[in-house]
């Protein structure tokens, strides 16, 4: 209620309602649409499944390129990190640019190691006895976890030993940022 000899409110003074979320498939259409792309763009009330329809090959080719320019950035690291890598010896063969992240992916024992040494760690010396085969990865993933985050500024990576084969580590995912930094601590 107004006070007497106050103004009317105006529609300036009510609260606006924020307008709803655009659906899945109406923000892909927008997408396809702005990027120059006809592409039929079908999706239900609640998105549970949006679809492209069939797309000619010259807009087929043109989303291909648009998608690789958006995600040149990670390709490129990764490719760097391979080639670093590559230069202290150290094999990651499962490396592979997935979904804007980058997996390192299974490494033998000793090439976990030397990455570790790489980026700082300090080896056992060698005069204590050799660790039983298991302990050696468990170590090596542990010496790696615990080096890593300080080499690369805070980003961390998952590493597990594989109970099946015990001379392989899994080396999980990192944001592109993290391998950026990771290349730049390889270098130095």
């Amino acid at each position: 209620m107004n006070a007497p000899g106050a103004p009317a409110p105006t529609a300036a003074d009510r609260p606006a309602h924020a307008a709803s979320p655009a659906h899945a498939s109406d923000e892909l259409r927008a997408a396809l649409s702005e990027a120059g792309l006809h592409a039929p763009v079908t999706g239900g009330a609640a998105d549970a499944d949006v679809r492209i329809g069939p797309l000619a090959p010259a807009d087929a080719r043109r989303l291909a390129r648009l998608i690789r320019t958006g995600t040149k950035r990670t390709l490129k690291t990764a490719r760097a990190l391979r080639e670093i890598c590559a230069g202290h010896r150290i094999e990651l063969p499962g490396l592979r640019a997935r979904q804007g992240r980058i997996t390192l992916g299974p490494v033998r024992v000793e090439d976990a190691a030397r990455l570790a040494r790489v980026l700082g760690a300090v080896p056992p010396p060698a005069a204590q006895p050799a660790p039983p085969a298991g302990t050696d990865a468990a170590f090596v993933g542990a010496l790696l976890g615990h080096v890593f985050p300080e080499a690369t500024g805070g980003g961390a990576l998952s590493v597990s030993v594989r109970e099946e084969a015990p001379g392989l580590l899994d080396l999980g995912a990192i944001d592109a940022r993290t391998a950026r930094r990771l290349v730049r601590a390889l270098r130095f």
